[in-house]
């Protein structure tokens, strides 16, 4: 970090704690922006390697490009934070970007989503990443690299299939059911006459332990299921599903709370840029034109979106809320929301009317239609993709003698069928670990009833 950078972060920080923000310790470094785009892709500065990844790469590349997309920082929260800031940004960028991570690690340390998931799996992500890579760089060394990415495929197809009201830790199904707690009748009248004076009570019958089906409910963490329960799974492929669900979890609060916490860092550098005095009158003029732009409702130089900008909407119910409730009552609502909530409670219908919210339907020839402006629809339609982590729920519902695994669709949840070409790639990369036939029951496209299958051959 460069002297006159240290001298910015040191007077923003100073700023941010008058105003009252409250975050773990961050460390800012400068990056070149191939490496920036690297870690906005991979999600983290060192991570397992996969052909996915190079995939989204050349998308998000490509993105930029075109100037749909602009990175000028990527942080990550934890104890303490680490803020990566693109080495070409502008003095004016950078005072910018400083405030807004300063609002992210506010956010990430007082939201419940936020400190609930960064307990489960620490405050060093980063270096554990590391070691999970150095995990896989180990693996190919020893196996192969066929081998290797063979169980990569399976494991992040189903990086978001997890259970996210489970823990990180979480044991195996107890191997018997436990016994009931009592033999007496259930009858009403029976019980009535269960214990008459003097009578000798009958010995109760002898019960024998029932063992524990595998799975005993429908069981939506995937990615625990087959580290666990894959017989023919090696010790080191289990290690790889884990892995994966760790990072899941990690990612999830961010995923799960990116409308309130975007708007809220974009709030805080508005108003940290505004309060401070020891910006120049051109920095900050700067400064907030690069501003305008993030919360903008349209990207480049378009005039309509047919998708929410997070930034946007977050910073218009924020400042909002704060206008009309309070800056204390807008932390009452971060410290107890995710995005299902915030939306759901606090985007009023004079707002959405305000911002021009709308729900469409595309037709194949491309045409545009409004389906609905009521609000319920609005902000249903904006949490739609966010459902289960933005992933189908899907459960293991029954392990057959033979090993066949069945998984059930709750298509009914998430209120739509599946891509069946994608459906049978998935279950592929699941049938080469699991090592036995897969059958997931499903709806098609037009609410068919489907069973899509993978034998072994």
């Amino acid at each position: 970090m460069t002297a006159a950078l240290a001298t910015d972060v040191t007077r923003m920080e100073a700023l941010a704690r008058e105003f009252g923000l409250d975050y773990y310790p961050v460390d800012f470094e400068f990056a070149p922006s191939s490496f920036m785009l690297e870690i906005s892709v991979y999600g983290l500065p060192v991570r397992m390697p996969h052909w996915s990844f190079g995939v989204r790469y050349i998308h998000q590349m490509i993105r930029n490009f075109m100037g749909h997309s602009k990175t000028f920082e990527v942080m990550f929260p934890g104890n303490p934070g680490h803020a990566f800031l693109v080495e070409s940004n502008s003095p004016a960028a950078n005072l910018l970007v400083i405030a807004h991570v300063l609002g992210h690690a506010d956010f990430a340390k007082n939201n419940q989503c936020f400190a609930r998931f960064a307990k489960m799996t620490g405050g060093n992500i980063v270096e554990h990443a590391a070691t999970h890579a150095q995990q896989i760089d180990a693996a190919v060394r020893k196996f192969g690299s066929t081998r290797v990415e063979a169980v990569l495929d399976a494991a992040l197809a189903l990086e978001h299939s997890i259970d996210t009201e489970r823990e990180l830790y979480r044991p195996r199904y107890p191997a018997r059911q436990p016994e009931s707690a009592s033999c007496r009748p259930k009858d009403k009248f029976q019980e009535r006459f269960h214990d008459l004076p003097g009578a000798q009570a009958a010995p109760p019958p002898q019960q024998q332990p029932t063992r524990t089906p595998v799975p005993p409910y429908p069981e939506y963490d995937l990615l625990w299921f087959i580290a666990q329960y894959g017989h023919e799974l090696e010790d080191w492929e289990r290690d790889v599903f884990l892995a994966v669900r760790e990072e899941s979890l990690y990612f999830y609060p961010v995923f799960a709370c990116q409308i309130m916490n975007e708007g809220w860092a974009s709030y805080w550098h508005a108003r940290l840029l505004r309060e401070a005095a020891f910006v120049p009158h051109e920095l900050y003029l700067s400064a907030i034109k690069i501003h305008s732009d993030v919360v903008s409702a349209y990207a480049s130089d378009e005039q309509t979106a047919l998708a929410v900008n997070p930034y946007h909407l977050g910073f218009q119910m924020w400042e909002n809320i704060i206008d009309k409730e309070g800056i204390e009552r807008a932390r009452a609502i971060l410290r107890e929301e995710d995005d299902f909530g915030f939306v759901r409670n606090y985007l009023n219908r004079e707002l959405a009317e305000k911002l021009g919210l709308l729900v469409y339907a595309a037709r194949r020839d491309g045409e545009i239609t409004v389906k609905s402006r009521d609000i319920n629809a609005v902000r249903e339609a904006i949490l739609a993709p966010k459902f289960n982590y933005g992933s189908p729920r899907i459960a293991v519902s029954e392990v057959s003698a033979d090993g066949s695994l069945t998984l059930i669709h709750d298509h009914h949840a998430d209120g739509r069928g599946l891509d069946v070409t994608r459906a049978r790639k998935v279950i592929e990369y699941i049938r080469r670990v699991w090592r036995r036939p897969i059958h997931l029951h499903t709806i098609d496209g037009d609410g068919r009833a489907l069973e899509l299958s993978s034998e072994i051959g």
